[in-house]
């Protein structure tokens, strides 16, 4: 019997590394799908439609909200973007294990309405070493390296509803720890009651 993948979200401070960690996960095992989310806004240039975004017009993506078939979506700046429960059903169905990337308030909708999801934050070891990665970026102005980082005080606020964190210190080590973290949730038992049921009854019929 195939058993079914698992959903996981992972969120984290902006700095936190999360992208490549996420990006390692993906070139080092073969058994994770990372969500790809719809969104309203306008490919960018070597974006494709189904590969980094479904890219919807804001007409269909309503349709989709209507029709909930979407597990979470929110607005940022005038557009939508939300994650599709068909392309993630059938990922879970595969026996794949699906990654959602996506922010607090979305993550804590997913486990309401997916009870069964594991949620993973990710968070630098110190709150000065956030502060350096996001300077040593480069790409960003101190307004919103500051704004950023009050954006983290307030995300920080919902750390402890999540089931793990991960500490993102040394790279390999981290991504090894999220592998371990979730291939243990496979064997949780109330993700293997048909396995349990069955066995409770070849052992009644033995």
């Amino acid at each position: 019997m195939k058993e079914k993948g698992i959903l996981i979200v992972v969120s984290g401070f902006s700095g936190s590394g999360k992208g490549t960690i996420m990006k390692e996960m993906m070139r080092q095992y073969d058994n994770y799908a990372l969500s790809i989310s719809a969104t309203t806004r306008n490919p960018r240039p070597g974006e494709e439609d189904g590969r980094e975004y479904f890219f919807k017009t804001v007409e269909e993506f309503e349709k989709m909200i209507a029709k909930d078939e979407l597990i979470e979506y929110a607005r940022y700046v005038d557009n939508y973007y939300g994650t599709p429960r068909a392309y993630v059903e059938e990922q879970l169905d595969a026996g794949k294990d699906v990654i959602l990337e996506i922010e607090i308030q979305g993550a804590l909708k997913v486990k309401e309405k997916f009870p069964e999801t594991l949620l993973l934050f990710v968070t630098p070891p110190t709150a000065k070493e956030l502060r350096n990665r996001l300077v040593g970026r480069g790409t960003e102005t101190m307004d919103v390296i500051d704004f950023r980082m009050n954006r983290a005080k307030e995300e920080a606020e919902g750390m402890d509803q999540y089931d793990y964190l991960i500490i993102n210190d040394v790279l390999q080590d981290c991504v090894e720890q999220m592998h371990r973290i979730i291939q243990g949730e496979h064997r949780r038992s109330f993700r293997n009651i048909e396995f349990i049921e069955n066995m409770k009854a070849e052992l009644k019929g033995e």
